[in-house]
């Protein structure tokens, strides 16, 4: 047997077995998803057409001239919780990613609760992602239309239908659906990114000239100005993890999944940055802020009049598009590990065994989505919608990947020091990222509006429901399973180390 062959790999807490005690396996299709499909997921996943459009002109609102510095000081610790999940995807390749990931080296309550964080910040990501898709495919075929509330709520749900259905009939159709949509939205970022920097080094411009005090800390200064940017960028950048989501389906998912999340951040943060800069420097304040829903329209009309802005709108429709279905996986891929654990319904742990997708937790996660997405109508504005829905997302995101920081710290611990690498990469790194995400969530709560609050928090606290409903049920995974370290650094860990369960002592 090679050293391969041998690698740890986790078997998933409930066995994957049929609870009946039938010989029936419930598995995803296993090398579903190739290496460079898993990037294109993880690019897909940030959104990078949508994260523009939509929170551009919130991070400018909150931070002005310091919105790329916000971005820059929130990508770094970002990219160290990147490396957390690379690792820990490493010794448990499993679909539920920080929910196993977190159960198995801090607590398995801690991991429930942010498998759960993760499934409501996707949830309530999908209201508010639906309405951008509609609203940019009513601008672009009926602009007379743009403002009829309900005709962008029925061309939204339309469009979450088909990316649905994509989820549904199979991890192939999802990643081809995801290479079309992702290599024209990116292939459109890049140039007008291109066209941008040209026409900003080479003609005037509406906004102040770029300076590099623009990355520093000198335009995050005032009262809670940088805790408020960094919620909204940690909104921009999330969504890459949805790679290791698909772990079980991508082949070699245990080095290729990870990797994709860390490729796909770089990526992203490069245009991030290129269109915010551009933006401030191309565009008035005041135009910033009373075009807050079609920015990069705007925007493109001033780097190529006449027709730039309705190709950044297509961009931007594709990419709304394409990050619905990643989401939808990221959340059905987690209730469907819950369900297999039993931490939920078993239900929602079966798989098709035409299509080999979770289709009871992702017809479930459709339902609510459309009710909540029709219902959201009643509740105000559409810009009062997605900047509650961004801050309160930000602090789920917040929540679940400083825990990502942690379990990596604490599971590896044998090792941290015996490298370089190792120390950098899995130590300080990570432990970096977490202690940002800790930091910006603990003080967040004390900053944010009421209404984000009890969507932020309050939802991830209403976890304890079924955790306590089917505590008893869950044996196999409230029994603490510590992880166990790929061997090619577990062999490296000195003899003498007590390596003995602490559950055990």
């Amino acid at each position: 047997m090679t050293q391969e062959d041998s690698r740890p790999v986790s078997v998933p807490l409930g066995n994957g077995a049929d609870p009946r005690g039938g010989e029936h396996k419930h598995e995803l299709q296993a090398n579903g998803v190739s290496a460079a499909g898993s990037i294109v997921m993880a690019v897909a996943g940030s959104a990078p057409a949508y994260s523009i459009a939509a929170t551009t002109a919130t991070l400018v609102g909150a931070a002005a001239l310091g919105a790329p510095a916000a971005l820059l000081w929130c990508g770094i610790p970002m990219v160290g919780i990147a490396w957390a999940f690379l690792y820990l995807g490493r010794a448990d390749v499993n679909a539920g990613a920080t929910y196993s990931w977190v159960a198995r080296a801090l607590h398995p309550i801690l991991g429930f609760l942010s498998g759960w964080a993760l499934v409501i910040s996707a949830t309530i990501f999908m209201v508010a992602g639906a309405l951008p898709a509609g609203a940019m495919t009513v601008t672009l075929f009926a602009p007379d239309q743009a403002d009829n509330a309900w005709l962008i709520t029925g061309v939204g749900a339309i469009w979450f239908l088909v990316m649905a259905a994509c989820v549904l009939f199979g991890v192939h159709v999802t990643a081809r659906a995801q290479w079309i949509m992702s290599l024209i939205e990116v292939g459109i970022l890049v140039l007008f990114a291109v066209l941008m920097i040209v026409r900003v080094t080479t003609s005037s411009h509406a906004g102040p000239s770029f300076s590099w005090d623009w990355l520093g800390f000198s335009h995050l200064t005032g009262q809670g100005v940088f805790v408020s940017a960094a919620l909204i960028a940690a909104f921009y950048y999330w969504g890459w993890d949805v790679s290791s989501n698909l772990n079980e389906e991508t082949k070699d998912g245990h080095k290729n999944a990870g990797s994709a999340g860390i490729i796909g951040i770089v990526i992203v943060f490069l245009l991030f940055e290129i269109f915010t800069i551009a933006t401030l420097v191309m565009l008035p304040s005041k135009t910033i802020e009373n075009n807050s829903a079609n920015i990069l329209s705007v925007l493109g009309d001033a780097v190529w009049p006449g027709i730039g802005g309705k190709i950044l709108v297509v961009a931007v429709a594709l990419s709304t598009i394409a990050t619905l279905e990643t989401t939808l996986i990221q959340v059905t891929r987690t209730l469907f590990a819950m369900g297999r654990d039993h931490t939920i319904p078993k239900a929602f742990g079966r798989i098709n065994p035409r299509w080999r997708t979770p289709a009871f937790a992702t017809l479930v996660v459709v339902a609510v989505s459309i009710i909540l997405f029709v219902g959201s109508n009643l509740l105000g504005s559409v810009g009062e919608i997605m900047t509650n829905a961004i801050a309160s997302i930000g602090m789920q995101i917040a929540f679940y990947y400083t825990l990502a920081g942690v379990a990596v710290v604490v599971a590896y611990r044998r090792v941290l020091f015996k490298s370089v690498k190792n120390f950098l990469l899995i130590f300080l790194w990570p432990a970096a990222g977490a202690i940002f995400m800790g930091v910006i969530f603990v003080m967040g709560i004390s900053q944010n509006d009421p209404i984000v609050n009890i969507l932020g928090v309050g939802l991830i606290v209403v976890g304890i429901v079924p955790l306590v409903l089917f505590y008893r049920k869950a044996k196999g995974y409230y029994s603490r399973r510590p992880l166990e370290l790929p061997e090619e650094l577990d062999a490296k860990a000195p003899a003498n180390i007590d390596d003995r369960d602490p559950a055990a002592l």
